[in-house]
């Protein structure tokens, strides 16, 4: 069977079409980073609440969240709220479900970051006249940020890929392009294979960032 003769002899109609659906991949990664980061933030900072109930309440949300399988936290998002009378549009429903998500993810790795804290801190920090919240903002969230720095990187990583689901809700991203292609073209090996590629493009410097902010951050340590 050949496989790039069909594959180079349609690379001019494959190529935009992908490279426009790669586009959306790339603004639906940014705009969910940016609810799962602040979501993260918000969660982990009620987490280390010292009112027990409070902290419960983010402590059981992270939990429950991250039970969900992302297609079916999709599927409740933009099928289930239409029984509501709520209709999102596929690219809305797609970032936030996968906000939802990614905001237990983060608190999780910014709790790491705060448990890496030495515990003194906070009280030398009290001690000097700091406010709780000049605490939180000045001492311990600029340190609990730096150490999760690797891991949100690799789930960015993760992101990335996860966008592929929302094509299950029509958001028009990488994949949704390319089962469009498949379903005209007929030719799913060719595209899939064009469609990996990109992917690959797109993660490669994500992970090349994660390793070098890795090693940078390994050297201060070790200095």
């Amino acid at each position: 069977m050949d496989f790039f003769g069909p594959l180079f002899a349609n690379l001019p109609v494959f190529l935009p079409v992908l490279l426009r659906g790669a586009g959306a991949t790339l603004v639906l990664t940014a705009l969910s980073g940016v609810v799962s980061v602040a979501g993260g933030l918000g969660l982990a900072v009620v987490r280390t609440s010292r009112l027990p109930f409070v902290s419960q309440i983010a402590t059981g949300y992270i939990e429950v969240i991250r039970a969900i399988p992302v297609l079916a936290s999709l599927f409740v998002i933009y099928f289930g709220l239409e029984e509501f009378g709520i209709n999102l549009p596929s690219l809305v429903a797609a970032v936030t479900g996968l906000g939802m998500i990614g905001s237990a993810y983060m608190a999780e790795n910014l709790r790491g970051g705060f448990a890496a804290i030495p515990k003194g801190q906070r009280e030398a920090a009290a001690s000097v006249g700091l406010s709780p919240t000049q605490v939180m903002s000045h001492v311990l969230l600029p340190q609990a940020i730096r150490v999760a720095i690797p891991p949100s990187i690799n789930y960015a990583i993760s992101l990335l890929k996860d966008t592929a689901i929302a094509s299950t809700v029509a958001a028009p991203e990488l994949l949704f392009a390319a089962k469009g292609l498949v379903s005209q073209f007929i030719l799913p090996l060719q595209v899939y294979f064009l469609t990996g590629l990109i992917y690959l493009a797109m993660s490669l410097p994500l992970a090349m960032l994660g390793r070098y902010l890795e090693r940078r951050l390994a050297a201060g340590v070790l200095q």
